[in-house]
Parts: structure tokens; C-alpha cells; sequence
């Protein structure tokens, strides 16, 4: 059976009227291409129909693409003018959060209680976190810590975590609260902070560039051992500063204070530095051993709980050039000293012995003047004793001067009470010189099989020949060992020979140059397996060294120059040298006739 358009329809042997029903309720769900495809199904293979209908589906299928593409596309430009024609959303800081859910924000100098897009994590937000809203002030991003803001320096801490800050000259400090990333952070007074733009919060700690400049990241490794010669002044500061930390029970029973501070001077090269640093890795390794061999004695925990002050656990070396604190800044010198002894106590209350190193102290601590201008020695004096013995005690702080001229540094410093020990480091003699020699001589460094001078005993080592010989050649008043004449006021004239002028770095600098005879007479001869050091390197050496050595300042600073070389110069009127090949020109001092 067909209809008049010429299709047959499908036979079918039900012909009840709910199945008719049926069938007209699944084709108005169906779409046009099941429809077609249902077509296709029902026709017999080989009906002429069947192109057509493949023909309409594929228009359909073309259709049905290019309306979803118009779709996509017209999507596209719906989003791109809601971007365009869209508030732009504000940036604010998030100063806290009350309830979850809620923010208290900070936008635009205004404060707001604001809700969060629960799309956003609550672990993504964070006090002093800058957000962004959107025009109903609902809280939809994090955007973490700004990367600028102020600097300020803690002024106090507070207990429930607040820090006061301090203002420019004249203005109130003001409180502020930590980020929640700063809020276990263990700052201390005196440091830096970086606030965020509301400058209401604290969003990170600066280090102190001052602080690291000074701080040496371990103690020293010179030892005892390493400096040769100055027992007296070795002895004497061990016993000062060694006993009464190691045997605080004992000084306590006697009611014995440690000295605060100690002065090392002495001639330029005769190793005030090096026990500076050998009395801080000394007494450091010494503190470690006690610490692991044995427990604090109930007396000496008593004194740490008396003076609310951790047990000792090590060391730690502040190392301050002198001139390095001069600053053209007015109070900035003054700043730097403040901040110096600040970070020692710091270090101690974190149960670290600091050591206040300062060398050539005469530059910053020198005897201040009564002048009408600025001169920074009538501020960083004061500021130093200040520190040293002020209000707030200093306890437990090892500070220890330097210099070459411990008569220009002023009397208020050295006094006792403050600097209580004056250690003078001299010059070595010959049997120090010795000590020293042997230091830089070890027995691993090449030597000639036989010296060729043929002095010592046939027992002797090679090093003790050298050293015996040198010492006889440095020591010796012979006419090639004069260096210096010096006119007294009474006319009488004075020789000071090699000996009267030897130091520490003046035998170094003579094993050196040895060395490099050696070395360069093995290159030259191509033979370095047995060639090695002689006492004649050594001699001709320590000629060279002196003969370099000696420059002779102006006339008006012969006496300045005479008080370096540890002589006193109070009845000197002239010095000339008496050294080979120089003219022997007569320098005046300054001493008035």
C-alpha cells in the first residue's frame, strides 16, 4: 500500500489505534536525522528513494554543523564584549578573617566585611594577602604578598603579637599585626619589617646588612699552638678569659665579675689579631668539650637561673675593622656600635659567648676634643662606654680592643670598669723568634740535604740549623745589622739594630721570600725533587725584607713614626737611617728643645 507520494509504507499487522499512538509519540521525540535514518532502515535495498534520502541527510548534517559553529563563534564574541565592557574588579589586602566565609577587607583606605567565593580554598587566603572583588565586594581571588612596601624597624613586641614600629623624627610609632606567615617568625627588637601598602601589617622580616657584615659564620681555627712566642700575654689573657667561664661555680664563691673588656697592644705585625681569634676558638672548642663530657654543676646552673641567662653553648666572633664604622652620615656612625652590641646580646640570650673584636680601635675610639664642630670621637665615645657598662648590663659579652696606639684612645674607655685588662703583645725575643720560626718551618717542606754554610751540629735537623742560623744572624749587633740612629736630647746617640725592629710578620715575611728563592731556583734548574731550603735563603732574605721595609716618613711625623715602632719618643730630637746605600739624612721630630 502506497501514499499518494509515491513511498509505500510499511506493513504493518497491528493496526489497533494505541500502537498508532505509540509510534507518533517516539517520532515527535526523534530528531530529523533519526527520523531519516528510520526511513532508510524501512526501505528494501535497491529503492530509488534511498539516494534522495542520503542526499537530504548529508544537508542536514551540513546544516546542523554550521549552526553549531555560529553558535560557538557567536558564544566567543558574547564573552570577549562581557570582558570588554566589565567592571574592572578592585585590589584590597585582607586584614582577617572572622567567620569562615567572611573577610574583614581593606579597599582603597575603606574597611569591609565581605564575602568569599566558596570556590576559593581556605587555605589560599592569608592575612596581609593582596585579593581582588568584583563589584559586589565579594571576595574571588588571592593574589599572595605584594612585593613592596616599607621598611621599619621593630621598636617592641607586644604579647598578644603586635610589633610597635617606629616613625620618622618627631611622629608617634604606631602598632601593626603580622602576616600569618610572620606570626611564628621570632623577631626581636631593633629589627627590620617590610609592611604592606595599608601599612597595617608586617608581611616580611629583612636581615640586617650591618649585622652580617660583622658576624663570622664559624670561629676561627687559629689555635695556641699556631702562634709562636707571647706566652706572658697568651697566659695572661687565658687566665682572664678562659677561668672565670669555665669555672663559673668557683668565681661565683668569690664573688668574682669576669672583666668585660681586655686591650691587646703592642707594635703593628706582633699577633694581637691572631690571639683575638685563638682566645675565640679556643675557649669555643673548650665549651663544646665541657658540654659533651659533662653536665653544668648545681652552683653554676643556680648562676644561670640567678641571672636568667641560657647555659653556654658555643661561640661566636664579631669582627669589627675600626674605620669601617666611620660613616659621613651624622648618627649612623653611632648607629652601627648601637646595633654591634645588640646582636651580642642577642647572641646570648640564644646561649652563644659572643666576642666583640674590634681592631685598630684608635680610629673610632680616640680622645675626644672640645671643638665647635662635629667630630664623631665626642658621640661614638660615649655611645661605646654607654654600651659597654650603661643601664642595660652587659653580661657575659667578651669585647676585646686592638691597636698600635693605645695612647690615643681615650681614657674614659680604658678605664677600669670597662677595658680592666691592658695586654701588651711586644716584640719577640730570640728565643720567641724561635717559637715563631718553627711555626711556618714544619718538618713536611722540602730542605737542602746539606746546608751549605756548614753550620750546626751534625744531630741537628734540618730546621734547627736553619732556625739557629737565622736567629744568630738576626740577633747579632754587627755593623750590617744597624738600622736606625737616634739623637737624644743629651746628646747622645742610640742604635737600634734588626733585632730592636723584629715582629712576627717580619719572620714570616722573611720565610716567604725564602720560599720563593727555592722555588724559584728549582724551576730554573729543573730539578725538584732535591733541591731545597737553605740557610742562605734565609739570610739573603731577611736582607731583603729590612731593606724594603724601611721608609721614613716626613719630619713632622718622625715622632708618631717612632711611637709605632714601640719606642717613646720624649728625649729623641733625630732619626737617620744606618741602613746600606741609604744617605744617612737626619729626621726631626717634633719635640720642642
Amino acid at each position: 500500500m502506497s501514499d499518494s507520494s509515491g513511498f509505500s509504507l510499511p506493513k504493518d499487522s497491528s493496526r489497533s489505534p494505541g500502537s498508532s499512538f505509540a509510534r507518533s509519540s517516539r517520532s515527535s521525540r526523534s530528531t530529523p536525522l533519526e527520523l531519516i535514518d528510520q526511513c532508510l532502515a524501512s526501505l528494501p535495498e535497491g529503492d530509488q528513494r534511498i539516494p534522495l534520502l542520503y542526499q537530504l541527510r548529508h544537508r542536514l548534517v551540513e546544516q546542523a554543523t554550521f549552526s553549531q559553529q555560529q553558535e560557538a563563534d557567536m558564544k566567543k564574541m558574547q564573552a570577549v564584549i562581557e570582558k570588554l565592557t566589565a567592571p574592572a574588579n578592585r585590589i584590597g589586602t585582607l586584614v582577617g578573617q572572622p567567620d569562615e566565609g567572611v573577610a574583614r577587607i581593606m579597599v582603597g583606605g575603606a574597611e569591609y566585611y565581605a564575602n568569599v567565593d566558596p570556590r576559593i580554598e581556605g587555605d589560599s587566603l592569608k592575612v596581609g594577602h593582596q585579593i581582588l572583588v568584583n563589584e559586589a565586594y565579594v571576595v574571588i581571588r588571592s593574589l599572595g604578598y605584594d612585593r613592596s612596601g616599607p621598611i621599619v624597624k621593630v621598636r617592641e613586641l607586644l604579647g598578644d603579637g603586635r610589633l610597635r614600629i617606629d616613625q620618622e623624627a618627631g611622629r608617634q610609632g604606631i602598632l601593626i599585626q603580622r602576616a600569618d606567615d610572620l606570626a611564628r617568625v621570632n623577631l626581636k627588637v631593633g629589627d627590620e619589617v617590610r609592611l604592606d601598602p595599608t601599612h597595617q601589617i608586617a608581611i616580611e622580616r629583612l636581615e640586617n646588612p650591618h649585622f652580617q657584615s660583622h658576624l663570622l659564620a664559624e670561629l676561627p681555627t687559629v689555635r695556641w699552638e699556631h702562634i709562636g712566642g707571647q706566652q706572658e700575654a697568651i697566659g695572661a689573657i687565658r687566665r682572664s678569659i678562659e677561668y672565670p667561664l669555665l669555672h663559673e661555680g668557683l668565681f661565683s664563691r668569690y664573688q668574682f665579675q669576669q672583666p668585660k673588656g681586655f686591650l691587646l697592644y703592642g707594635p703593628p705585625g706582633c699577633g694581637k689579631t691572631l690571639i683575638g681569634q685563638a682566645t675565640a676558638a679556643s675557649l669555643g672548642q673548650l665549651l663544646a668539650q665541657d658540654r659533651e663530657t659533662s653536665t653544668l654543676p648545681a652552683e653554676d646552673q643556680a648562676q644561670h637561673a640567678a641571672s636568667r641567662l641560657p647555659p653556654i653553648e658555643g661561640g661566636i666572633f664579631l669582627h669589627v675593622k675600626g674605620p669601617e664604622v666611620l660613616n659621613m652620615w651624622v648618627g649612623e656612625s653611632e648607629r652601627i656600635i648601637r646595633d654591634l652590641f645588640l646582636q651580642a646580646r642577642q647572641q646570648r640570650q640564644a646561649g652563644k659567648l659572643p666576642f666583640i673584636f674590634i681592631d685598630e680601635a684608635e680610629s673610632i675610639l680616640g680622645t675626644r676634643r672640645a671643638v665647635r664642630s662635629y667630630n664623631v670621637a665626642n658621640t661614638l665615645v660615649p655611645m661605646f662606654c654607654a654600651e659597654l657598662d650603661g643601664i642595660e648590663s652587659l653580661s657575659q659579652v667578651v669585647v676585646i680592643l686592638a691597636s698600635n696606639r693605645p695612647d690615643m684612645i681615650d681614657p674614659a674607655v680604658l678605664r677600669s670598669g670597662r677595658i680592666d685588662r691592658k695586654i701588651k703583645v711586644g716584640r719577640p725575643g730570640r728565643k720567641d723568634a724561635g717559637e715563631i720560626l718553627r711555626v711556618y718551618l714544619t718538618v713536611d717542606l722540602p730542605y737542602a740535604s746539606k746546608d751549605s754554610t756548614g753550620r750546626g751540629a751534625e744531630d741537628e735537623t734540618p730546621v734547627s740549623q736553619i732556625v739557629e742560623g737565622l736567629l744568630e744572624n738576626l740577633f747579632q749587633r754587627s755593623q750590617e745589622n744597624r738600622v736606625l740612629a737616634i739623637r737624644l736630647r743629651n746628646g747622645r746617640r742610640e742604635i737600634l739594630y734588626r733585632r730592636d725592629l723584629l715582629s712576627g710578620a717580619v719572620l714570616a715575611g722573611i720565610v716567604r721570600r725564602a720560599k720563593e728563592r727555592a722555588i724559584e731556583r728549582a724551576i730554573q734548574a729543573g730539578d725538584r725533587d732535591h733541591s731545597g731550603l737553605t740557610l742562605e735563603d734565609f739570610v739573603i732574605s731577611s736582607n731583603e725584607e729590612f731593606k724594603e721595609s724601611e721608609i721614613f716618613p716626613p719630619d713632622d711625623s718622625a715622632e708618631e713614626w717612632l711611637k709605632l715602632l714601640d719606642y717613646h719618643p720624649d728625649q729623641v730630637v733625630g732619626v737617620s737611617s744606618l741602613q746600606p746605600g741609604k744617605d744617612e739624612e737626619e729626621h726631626r721630630t717634633s719635640q720642642i728643645v
